[in-house]
């Protein structure tokens, strides 16, 4: 593994980060902004629909940006991914095969795809390194997104062997932060616990049900964390590998929820359902990669639950239907 010394990107540069309305493209927006970036750009659903493969051409044509962040995604908990396999590859093959084909068309030679840590075999060996790619079975109940995600990558290392690109993949452990999805019918399991016991605390009840055994271990990254490694490797990495990006220390479900519940408030119980799935066991990265280029998270996991929590219940209250679009575009 190699890096280059840093090579600032320019200030005025036009960026284009798909998704920018998105848990991730939020935060990155947030993070451009403040390092000095004057020129952002994206484009909500509604306008600019990814999968739309003339729509997205003509999106280039008219924006000609520099650098493109793909934060885009169909992304989901458990039960949407259970539910809605099609809809979960076909939808994100197509948006990045359009966003990258048009930036080569365009000729952006600085490009960052995000993808996600369940690319990973169910069963890799812990903590799990960039090279447990492809070296054993998915987890079935997002195996479709996880896939359509491999693919990502994959085409990111084909346009740099085809055409010299300068185009990096990254694969952040599961986030959460400021502009998460609450909606308990598509949510991952930050928000979706917060959301649960939050409601709990608000209607009274004694107890709160969790799905799975509560046994299985997750890393958590604050999504302002995710936005600062992203600005760091377009500066500072141009190699085919894709790069974990965590924290590299996990914790039980139970634990998360015990820590939820505190900073909630509720003082009931918790119940653990065992009939509904676990998923995948355990699921750290390992981080070393991108700890030797100089680069680690500055938000614990108690002060990150903190300020998401206070987040939602600050916009819950001007929106108590607060849940964002699956399609992060």
């Amino acid at each position: 593994m190699t890096s280059d010394s840093g090579t600032p990107l320019s200030r005025t540069a036009t960026v284009y980060v798909a998704g920018h309305a998105g848990l991730v493209g939020s935060a990155l927006v947030r993070r451009l902004r403040g390092a000095g970036f004057s020129d952002i750009i994206g484009a909500r659903s509604a306008e600019l629909d990814l999968r739309d493969r003339a729509a997205t051409w003509e999106f280039f044509d008219r924006k000609r940006p520099d650098v493109v962040i793909d934060a885009a995604a169909r992304v989901g908990g458990i039960l949407a991914n259970s539910q809605y396999p099609v809809d979960f590859l076909s939808d994100n093959l197509r948006m990045q095969l359009n966003l990258m084909d048009a930036a080569h068309a365009f000729d952006v030679d600085k490009l960052l795809f995000l993808g996600s840590s369940c690319i990973y075999p169910k069963f890799a060996p812990q903590p799990i390194s960039e090279s447990s790619l492809l070296t054993g079975a998915l987890e079935e109940t997002n195996d479709a997104y996880a896939v359509a995600k491999i693919a990502g990558i994959m085409q990111v290392q084909a346009y740099r062997r085809q055409y010299g690109r300068s185009w990096i993949s990254a694969m952040p452990t599961n986030l959460y932060g400021p502009g998460d999805n609450f909606d308990l019918q598509t949510s991952h399991v930050m928000p979706a616990l917060i959301r649960r016991y939050h409601d709990a605390v608000r209607a009274g009840d004694p107890e709160v049900v969790v799905w799975g055994s509560g046994t299985p271990r997750r890393e958590f990254l604050h999504v302002d964390d995710m936005a600062a490694a992203c600005l760091f490797l377009l500066e500072h990495y141009d190699e085919p590998e894709h790069v974990n990006v965590g924290v590299g220390k996990d914790m039980k479900i139970r634990e998360l929820a015990e820590l939820i519940a505190r900073v909630t408030g509720f003082e009931g119980r918790s119940v653990f359902d065992t009939s509904k799935p676990d998923g995948t066991p355990r699921k750290l990265l390992d981080v070393s990669r991108l700890t030797q280029l100089g680069w680690s998270p500055s938000t614990s996991i108690a002060d990150g639950v903190a300020s998401t929590y206070g987040w939602f219940v600050a916009n819950h209250r001007s929106n108590p239907g607060l849940q964002h679009v699956a399609l992060e575009n």
